[in-house]
This record gives structure tokens, C-alpha cells and sequence, in this order.
């Protein structure tokens, strides 16, 4: 139960959220437009690190704000050292709408600006979507089996996408965040897609093998990050109202080879080697997460 502390700080924390959002989005959307408007190569790098700039300052007062508000310990491990100059390939777990504003900042002055693969409706959030669009993050418009069945010739589209989104990021050093579970975890959709882990949904593995495909030779390594929030069941509104008092960002380093490159489509015993690899990191990551909720 909230108590009187909670609900005085939750409109204040939240309005000031909004607003940190709002400022730095429009400058982002503003940036967006010129570029579109403006399109001469000679000056996209130097719009694109400014855009950069905002992007990344949302992410550093947004924090700023949850540890002025919550006070939380933030624990933060990483096995190896990283680099800004290099491309990186995020696969992680997805609990909370929290976990962006969270992924941005640990990519702060570590490793280059993160771009998500998000799903096509978030494009009609306002300002975020826009935002999003104006740095050219790849919207993706995933189809069930049964509507595939029905329109055979969507089929691949989503792949598609993938690929000519992972062509603009070949100049500069990227960072490419892939939430693989395809949607937030909740304990309802953990039970009704059949999920055999406790805190995670099953991974889908298409998304990110083509990703590793049309990018593979640029990958420096795939960093698994997994997140949990040990003492809360609500991390967005237990943050917002102050209540949020522990964040776990743990980050393992992967080597990018040749087992984990390939074709995933036409390629029966790639497809199944890869299911397998996704998995297992899956399994070991849903055993940190129970040991850190224990």
C-alpha cells in the first residue's frame, strides 16, 4: 500500500519526468525534421551527434531525477571493458518501460548511443515516437501465424526492415538494443505463451539473427544485459512514487562468431544451433534473476 509520502511525490516526480521528456524530444523532433528537410550528407554526422546529445541528456536527468526521488542502490556489473568506438548488439529482458530510460544511460560514455528496435505502434506515442523516428530507429510490424497464413506474401517484411535499418548504421560506431522477449514480462503473459522460465518469456530468436547477419563483421560482441528489480512487482509506478529501492544491471560480454552468424531462414541446423544458444542464455539468466529476487 502507498502511503502519504508516495502520493505527494507521484504527480510531482512524474510531471517532472514528463517534462525532462518533452523538452529534450522536441529538440530531437526538431533536429529530425531539418535533417529530413535539409538532406546533405556533409552535415548528417554532425546533426546526428547533436541529436545524440539531447538524446543522451534525457537519459542523465531522467536518472538523476529516480535517485533524487527514490534513493535506490544501483548495482551495475560488467565482465569486460567497452568501448565508444565500436558496434555493440544489446540483448535483453523487458519488465518495465523503465528499463529504456535505464538502457540509455548505462550506454552513456560507455559505448555509442543505442538505437531500439520498437514496435510499429509506439510510432503514435506522442513525442517519443516521433523522437524515435527522427533517429532513424528501426519500427518493426510483427504479424501472428495465423495472419501470415492468410497474407503468405508479409512474410519476411518484418526481416526486411531489419536489414535496411541495420544498413544506416555501417558508418558510425552503433549500438543496437533488441528486447528479444517481443513484449514487457507480466505473470499472465508469462503463463499463456506457455513460457518455461519463472521470470522471463521465451525468447524470439529471428529479430536478432538476421540482425547479427546483415551486421555480424561490425559487431564487436553481444552484450546480454539482464534487469531486475528485486523489491518491487510495479517498477514504473513504485519509481515514480519514490518507492523504487534497488536496480540490478548485470552486463556479460559475448564474442561475436561464427556460430551465431549465419541463415537463420534457409538453414535447418543454424536455425536449430541458434534457438539453442538463445536459450541457454535465457535459462541462466532467469537463474540470476531468481537468485537476485531470493
Amino acid at each position: 500500500m502507498w502511503g502519504i509520502k508516495s502520493l505527494f511525490i507521484f504527480p510531482i516526480h512524474l510531471l517532472l519526468q514528463l517534462s525532462n521528456m518533452s523538452f529534450w524530444g522536441i529538440l530531437v523532433i526538431i533536429l529530425g525534421f531539418f535533417k529530413l528537410l535539409l538532406p546533405i550528407k556533409s552535415l548528417q554526422p554532425t546533426i546526428l551527434s547533436v541529436m545524440h546529445y539531447f538524446y543522451m541528456s534525457f537519459s542523465v536527468i531522467s536518472v538523476a531525477l529516480i535517485k533524487i526521488f527514490n534513493k535506490p542502490e544501483l548495482n551495475i556489473t560488467i565482465d569486460r571493458a567497452l568501448s565508444e568506438n565500436k558496434w555493440y548488439l544489446i540483448i535483453a529482458n523487458h519488465i518495465s518501460y523503465l528499463d529504456i530510460i535505464l538502457l540509455i544511460n548505462f550506454c552513456n560514455k560507455r559505448i555509442p548511443p543505442p538505437k531500439f528496435f520498437l514496435k510499429k505502434e509506439l510510432i503514435w506515442l506522442p513525442i517519443v515516437g516521433l523522437a524515435a523516428w527522427a533517429m532513424d530507429m528501426p519500427f518493426m510490424q510483427r504479424y501472428s501465424k495465423k495472419f501470415l497464413a492468410q497474407h503468405p506474401h508479409l512474410k519476411g517484411k518484418d526481416i526486411e526492415t531489419t536489414r535496411r535499418s541495420c544498413q544506416k548504421y555501417i558508418n558510425q560506431p552503433t549500438t543496437v538494443i533488441n528486447f528479444v522477449e517481443g513484449t514487457r514480462f507480466t505473470s499472465k503473459k508469462q503463463i499463456s505463451s506457455g513460457s518455461s522460465y519463472t521470470h522471463l518469456l521465451r525468447p524470439k530468436a529471428g529479430g536478432i539473427a538476421f540482425t547479427l547477419a546483415s551486421m555480424g563483421e561490425l559487431f564487436s560482441e553481444v552484450l546480454d544485459i539482464t534487469l531486475a528489480y528485486p523489491n518491487t512487482k510495479h517498477p514504473m509506478m513504485d519509481m515514480l512514487g519514490g518507492r523504487m529501492n534497488k536496480i540490478v544491471i548485470d552486463v556479460k560480454t559475448i564474442p561475436v562468431h561464427n556460430k551465431i552468424i549465419g541463415d537463420y531462414f534457409e538453414n535447418e541446423t543454424f536455425k536449430k544451433n541458434f534457438q539453442l544458444w538463445l536459450n541457454e542464455r535465457w535459462q541462466e539468466k532467469d537463474q540470476r534473476i531468481r537468485q537476485w529476487l531470493n
